[in-house]
């Protein structure tokens, strides 16, 4: 017989282990771990153990992720918080900074807006050039990783060679790119390619919401996005 006929004959008749108890307890096996004989019921146990540990290692990398999930939903409300307090176009980018610095612990944000009725002098409405509005275009979700376009790495200043992981979005209204946000981290594991975006995501929302409601968009931009069919 094969080993799976003899597997698929002890399913179908499970009194096969109470009739012939005595036998099977006179049955030793090898351990894979120790490398010494055990009785086949030792060798179930040492089985379950195994994958009681693999089972246990799962919830406790659940409960680390659902710890790591509540502590950023905690840091996300507080900026949320922080951005409905601002009144003026520049409170809310501090507030933004300050939260993903001190809250978030990242190493350096940077932020660049476009088309939008704001009548203040500030670094952030600086012409950020085509190449960086042609790439905001390009960002249907969040990047996260090691590379970043030298236009938007310049932005940094000199702390631009310590860092080693970013997360990059686009702050979109009106369907279109008015901007686009980056962050950095010295930590090379911080932003890295697998991970998850749902919060990267919410933050590009929440801080475009918080831009349009003090710096409405243009006219003219707005008129340019095309219509949906």
């Amino acid at each position: 017989m094969q080993p799976h006929e003899i597997v698929a004959w002890l399913q179908d008749n499970p009194a096969f282990f109470d009739e012939f108890a005595d036998e099977i307890a006179q049955i030793y096996v090898p351990h894979h771990h120790h490398g010494q004989a055990v009785s086949l019921a030792e060798r179930q146990l040492v089985t379950l153990r195994d994958r009681t540990r693999v089972l246990e290692s799962r919830m406790g990398a659940l409960l680390q992720f659902g710890e790591e999930n509540d502590i950023t939903s905690e840091r996300l409300h507080r900026l949320t918080l922080s951005l409905l307090r601002a009144n003026r176009l520049d409170e809310a980018i501090t507030a933004a900074n300050a939260s993903l610095i001190d809250d978030f612990g990242l190493s350096g944000v940077v932020l660049r807006l476009w088309d939008l009725d704001a009548d203040v002098d500030l670094p952030e409405l600086a012409p950020a050039g085509e190449t960086v509005t042609r790439l905001a275009e390009q960002l249907v979700s969040p990047y996260c990783g090691p590379y970043l376009a030298d236009d938007v790495r310049a932005w940094f200043g000199d702390n631009a060679g310590s860092l080693t992981s970013f997360g990059l979005f686009a702050l979109r209204a009106h369907g279109r790119p008015i901007g686009v946000m980056a962050l950095a981290s010295t930590d090379a594991d911080r932003f890295y390619p697998e991970m998850g975006t749902l919060y990267l995501s919410r933050l590009a929302e929440l801080v475009a919401a918080a831009i349009t409601r003090l710096a409405p968009v243009l006219e003219y931009a707005r008129d340019e996005t095309p219509e949906s069919v």
